[in-house]
């Protein structure tokens, strides 16, 4: 029963009357005693009341005084900080699924982890916000478009294939183009639903060319426009800096090209977009930044009513009083 803030403080004042009352009940035992101080025959007071009184005896008055601090806690209005769902939120998973994800630096390979700490994302955010799934090579494809069915969303992670040649950019262009048409049916009258978009990605982008940063595709210039919307981006470089892919040969062999993470890229577009750069290199780091966002993106935190639990408790003690003193001594205290 945690308290941060107080609706109606001029409430708590009562406690100053429930001070009196202790005060008033003490000074009455003490009457009490110096009264039967006073009674002349000694040995026949021990004869009438030959037992110590019990300090229990105080129990009835105890339980009703406390339980009246609680209740004028709960008159209080005392609030407390809760977590509530994004219902109303929007998260496009944006995947990486170049040729680069056949590495294994990251065991098994950098995709088989990817998907597991996705689809794990996508159980821990609330049923009732939208999530959509693009995921990028080449180019970008919408496989999931903002849907509250989340079992849709796992079993896409779950089915999609590797391809050549990474486009960065227009995986985050797609993500925009999903949030805009369903802010378009869902918001109506009302203001969009706030969206965000996660990226995922293990190396440098390469279509368009990374140099020509005044191409419309570019990942810079797409997430400059997530920023105008006010989608921010929250990416993820997944990988190490030792990472290996066998690309076969036409006449046999393999050839290993190294594919470095490219974190400064990411780190880049999280800052154009408003959004924050993470880095992961393990199945245990990436769910470890998937639970970060999780708590981020899924839920926000905001001042709620929390006098029930003192009002019931103070109703219980009260009542716990007065039936006590009824069973000890036949009548309230």
């Amino acid at each position: 029963m945690s308290i941060s803030h107080f609706n109606a403080p001029i409430w708590l004042g009562f406690l100053a009357v429930v001070a009196l009352i202790v005060l008033g009940y003490v000074l009455v035992q003490r009457g009490r005693h110096k009264q039967m101080l006073r009674f002349g025959n000694m040995e026949l007071l021990e004869q009438v009341a030959p037992a110590r009184p019990s300090p229990f005896r105080h129990a009835p008055i105890a339980l009703m005084l406390v339980g009246l601090i609680f209740l004028t806690i709960a008159a209080a209005g005392p609030t407390s900080v809760q977590k509530v769902p994004r219902n109303r939120a929007t998260v496009m998973l944006v995947m990486d699924v170049s040729l680069s994800m056949e590495a294994t630096d990251v065991a098994p390979s950098r995709l088989q982890v990817a998907q597991k700490a996705g689809k794990d994302f996508v159980d821990g955010l609330p049923e009732g916000l939208n999530i959509g799934f693009v995921s990028f090579a080449g180019t970008a494809s919408v496989m999931v478009s903002p849907t509250t069915n989340h079992e849709a969303v796992k079993a896409s992670i779950d089915n999609v294939k590797l391809a050549e040649r990474t486009a960065t950019g227009e995986g985050i262009l797609t993500a925009l183009q999903a949030i805009d048409t369903l802010a378009s049916v869902l918001g109506g009258a009302q203001e969009p639903p706030p969206a965000r978009i996660v990226l995922m990605s293990d190396g440098k982008q390469t279509v368009p060319d990374f140099n020509d940063q005044d191409d419309p595709r570019h990942e810079f210039v797409a997430a400059r426009l997530a920023k105008t919307k006010n989608v921010p981006i929250s990416t993820i470089s997944f990988g190490t800096k030792w990472g290996v892919v066998h690309i076969p040969r036409p006449e046999g062999g393999t050839d290993d090209v190294r594919v470095e993470v490219d974190d400064d890229a990411m780190r880049e577009i999280a800052r154009l977009s408003g959004g924050e750069f993470y880095t992961a290199s393990s199945l245990q780091e990436l769910t470890s930044v998937y639970d970060t966002l999780e708590e981020q993106i899924g839920y926000e935190l905001t001042r709620g009513d929390a006098s029930r639990p003192w009002l019931l408790l103070g109703m219980l003690l009260v009542a716990a009083g007065v039936l006590t003193g009824l069973l000890r001594r036949q009548r309230l205290p």
